[in-house]
């Protein structure tokens, strides 16, 4: 190998991917957690190091050259390698310390996660946790997270996936919209209701004509990006909607609806990368967390 011709340095280039994957500086600065001028000195040094322009420069947006086309594909594979380099390092981490970033939905991560970190702390206080409390999955084999509990099965082959059990999913309404619209005794009687939505209404329909419930598109008058928005728009009496049954549970003012009629499984899967599950930390955190979830959920035959 020509050392010689090496050189540019690893931040450069990381920096010079951020950008070209979220679109602008600003944005690439917020991903890596620096300063706008710091990125944007580390990508300037990166094209004066390989004697290339790599950006055309815009007022709102950054546009890739042909040679930061070109160069960008290379790029990912060094980003791709250096993750494997990562995983490898930590999954030899026999020490029970040290950062485990997890991720979950809202709704996991605000009402059931805290809890079984303060018993991650009891047993294992050397291990500093971050939480991701997102609806959006997070992608593991990036490091955007060691662990991830999700409602949906990993299809990704590096990844170690456990289902725990469902929840289930119910309907629920506040108090206070029962008082105003009645409370309903069949699906019939949801046909001219009001319902809170999430982002994507049309997958969500689908899902419940396949339960036997037939809602229209306008019947969602609010919709929501985030769960706990969600939970909220209907403790406000904004609509009826969806929610699992044991978040359904926490709030006095909230009623379930049609219980026998509806009953939603929600999976609940425990996802983490393979190399990640020989570190012993990786390892504590998610037997703890298997442990916390499976009352909370129903056993999978």
């Amino acid at each position: 190998m020509n050392w010689n011709d090496i050189a540019f340095d690893w931040n450069q280039v990381r920096a010079f991917l951020a950008a070209a994957e979220e679109g602008s500086l600003s944005a690439a600065a917020r991903a890596l957690r620096q300063t706008q001028p710091t990125l944007s000195r580390q990508v300037t040094g990166l094209e004066q190091s390989l004697g290339v322009t790599l950006f055309e420069r815009g007022h709102r947006q950054l546009g890739l050259t042909a040679a930061g086309l070109e160069l960008l594909e290379h790029v990912r594979a060094m980003a791709e390698a250096a993750n494997r380099v990562a995983l490898a390092a930590s999954g030899q981490s026999q020490a029970i310390s040290g950062r485990v970033c997890i991720t979950a939905t809202e709704m996991l991560a605000t009402y059931y996660l805290p809890p079984m970190l303060r018993k991650l702390r009891e047993q294992a206080p050397g291990i500093v946790v971050r939480v991701i409390a997102s609806d959006e999955i997070r992608d593991l084999l990036r490091r955007e997270a060691d662990i991830a509990i999700r409602h949906a099965e990993p299809t990704q082959p590096d990844l170690i996936a456990r289902r725990i059990g469902s929840l289930r999913g119910r309907i629920y309404a506040a108090r206070r919209l029962l008082d105003e619209v009645g409370t309903p005794r069949s699906f019939d009687d949801l046909s001219d209701k009001d319902f809170v939505g999430i982002d994507d209404t049309e997958a969500l329909l689908a899902g419940l004509a396949a339960q036997g419930l037939e809602l229209r598109l306008e019947q969602f008058r609010a919709h929501a990006a985030s769960g706990n928005c969600m939970l909220q728009l209907i403790r406000e009496g904004l609509g009826f909607g969806f929610l699992p049954m044991d978040t359904g549970r926490l709030f006095d003012d909230l009623v379930c609806v049609l219980p026998e009629l509806f009953d939603a499984e929600i999976p609940v899967w425990l996802v983490t990368h393979r190399e990640l599950h020989t570190s012993r930390r990786i390892r504590v955190v998610y037997d703890l967390l298997a442990d916390e979830l499976g009352p909370l959920t129903e056993a999978v035959g």
